[in-house]
């Protein structure tokens, strides 16, 4: 049976008690997932993503990187992630904020997460010189300039942030946003004012997808950066200023061109590699998020398969568009 899709005025009208508002991330399994993900995506496996022989090495070592955040979720005590008191979550979350937000003072705890992620890759160290280097050098980072790249990578910032120690920086915070948001009941956690940044810790989305499956189906997600939950919003929605003008697509054309159409196929037919990831552009504000469809691939992982897409967003910055925020295991130079 062929689901129809909803338009998006459809969409608001519904009951949305009906409809999984916020999707809290299944910490234990999402890093092991995302590793092998990663490693498909470096090994061309997944049509529709294209990845060529400068990316795969990057994509090889991240997934290394998220393999030492699952074994750290699995080796580190249930209380280095706790949660903040109560009484603070129910304050925040009467007001319409965040339960745990990026900004402010951080649980000391995620010293021994990040520290922990670094012994991890010792043993591939052993064999990379490069990397050596890289663990080396952070390890030696005194905790004024530890704790000013984290607050620098939690605002998204590029100025003074060394592109080599970022991602590794992110990825203890990943770990413990995301143990933390975890053991949150998502019924209990109220929209923002605004839909375009996490309603678990205020971060900015990584990417956004369609998700299949349950009541989920057909729905359009975004997915926070820092602690991988999903709230639902309406498709055809900028993602950044929430405007439903001036909103179209772009993709990344299969090699050997568009395969031709069959006008006795439906027309959203599964497993067309062109709609697995796509920039939503829009005109409004002239940014774009890439958004990644379950319907065309089961397996889509938005972090992952953003960062594996850096092909995609040549194209859509070549046509004028601006990336509406970054990915945590990809940093540039401010330049």
């Amino acid at each position: 049976m062929v689901q129809r899709l909803l338009e998006p005025g459809e969409i608001e009208s519904l009951d949305h008690t009906s409809i999984p508002r916020l999707l809290l991330p299944e910490a234990r399994s999402l890093f092991t997932g995302r590793a092998t993900r990663l490693r498909q995506l470096a090994d061309n496996q997944i049509k529709g993503i294209p990845v060529g022989d400068t990316m795969k090495g990057y994509l090889l070592m991240m997934a290394a990187l998220v393999d030492a955040q699952a074994a750290v979720i699995r080796t580190l005590p249930a209380e280095t992630f706790a949660l903040p008191d109560a009484a603070g979550i129910e304050l925040a979350i009467d007001h319409h904020m965040p339960p745990l937000p990026v900004s402010g003072q951080r649980p000391a705890t995620w010293r021994r997460v990040f520290d922990a992620i670094l012994d991890q890759l010792d043993p591939l160290a052993a064999s990379q010189p490069q990397l050596a280097a890289v663990l080396a050098e952070l390890r030696a980072l005194d905790s004024a300039e530890l704790e000013g790249c984290a607050d620098a990578v939690l605002a998204e910032l590029t100025e003074g942030v060394h592109p080599l120690h970022a991602p590794f920086v992110a990825a203890a915070l990943q770990v413990m946003w995301t143990m933390r948001a975890s053991q949150l009941d998502a019924k209990r956690v109220q929209p923002l004012v605004t839909n375009t940044l996490c309603p678990v810790c205020g971060a900015h989305p990584v990417a956004s997808v369609i998700r299949i499956g349950g009541q989920s189906q057909g729905y359009r997600y975004l997915q926070c950066s820092c602690c991988a939950s999903e709230w639902h919003m309406v498709r055809v929605k900028c993602t950044t200023c929430e405007s439903t003008a001036g909103v179209a697509y772009q993709s990344i054309e299969p090699e050997g061109g568009m395969p031709a159409v069959d006008p006795n196929e439906p027309v959203n037919k599964a497993n067309d590699p062109s709609r697995v990831a796509r920039a939503e552009i829009c005109d409004s504000c002239h940014t774009y998020r890439k958004i990644f469809n379950q319907e065309h691939d089961y397996n889509v992982e938005p972090l992952a398969d953003d960062l594996a897409s850096l092909a995609l967003d040549v194209l859509v910055g070549e046509a004028g568009y601006s990336r509406s925020s970054g990915n945590p295991l990809l940093w540039f130079n401010a330049e």
